[in-house]
């Protein structure tokens, strides 16, 4: 299967959304509400780009549209361009001093509405992202509140939530740092929820909380390379694979060697 993107053809894969074979292939289309762990969520609408297939044109979301073969799709159309710099102007009025809008305003030459006044304590885009995390790892502790313009993310009732295992993955892919995650002497709060943190068996530098590690053993399973991988930091899990890789290709040169 083939499509073009901006006049080029590149290789696509059926199922593959349009976001996936730009991406692989080094073609630029901004998002925000986007994480390669979870599925498309198209709110954010950064990510719209032009279709053109069976004699027609549209607009589509990138991350959520699926590919199909001679599919013609246009990512920086006049059109397009215009859309997605007031879309940018919008989200610098709701987030400030968040450094990832103000790099994409910068990168898209983005002139900040004078008109019309920041909200300096807003930082929340309602992009939903971090509520899709928490869903995804089922414990659905934060969830979208209220309507219209009182509408924000949190935990029910606004107070701390008991599903909450402090994991910190809605803080990781917020993609304005509007959740406040702090950890200091062994501890980190969230949510107003505060939570022990557990070292790493290796480093012993802390990395999560024992909830969260709970949680992800439940799911999982009790077997031995999965409880002794759950003891480990992301560096320290990185690090040790990288050393099984390096040991594999050495006993790979070995037999190569003795087979001559």
């Amino acid at each position: 299967m083939q499509i073009i993107i901006n006049g080029k053809t590149y290789a696509a894969n059926p199922g593959e959304k349009i976001l996936d074979v730009a991406r692989r292939n080094l073609v630029e289309i901004p998002t925000l509400c986007h994480s390669e762990a979870l599925p498309g969520l198209a709110s954010c609408r950064l990510c719209m780009v032009e279709v053109h297939e069976s004699g027609r044109t549209q607009e589509v979301a990138a991350c959520t549209y699926p590919v199909s073969d001679g599919m013609e799709v246009v990512t920086n159309s006049e059109m397009i361009t215009a859309k997605r710099k007031i879309l940018l102007a919008l989200y610098n009025l709701i987030a400030p001093n968040s450094e990832r809008i103000k790099g994409l305003m910068t990168r898209y030459h983005v002139k900040p509405f004078d008109r019309l006044q920041a909200d300096a304590e807003s930082k929340c885009i309602l992009c939903g992202l971090c509520v899709k995390a928490c869903e995804e790892l089922g414990t659905n502790a934060i969830s979208t509140l209220f309507r219209g313009t009182k509408k924000k993310i949190g935990t029910a009732f606004e107070q701390p939530a008991a599903e909450c295992i402090g994991c910190g993955s809605c803080a990781s892919v917020c993609p304005t740092q509007a959740i406040e995650m702090t950890e200091a002497d062994g501890k980190r709060t969230i949510w107003d929820k505060t939570f022990d943190l557990q070292r790493c068996q290796d480093c012993g530098e802390y990395y999560t909380t024992p909830e969260a590690l709970a949680h992800v053993r439940q799911k999982l399973g009790e077997t031995v390379g999965n409880i002794e991988e759950l003891q480990l930091c992301d560096y320290c899990k990185n690090r040790r694979t990288a050393e099984k890789l390096k040991d594999g290709l050495r006993l790979n040169e070995l037999f190569a060697a003795k087979a001559k």
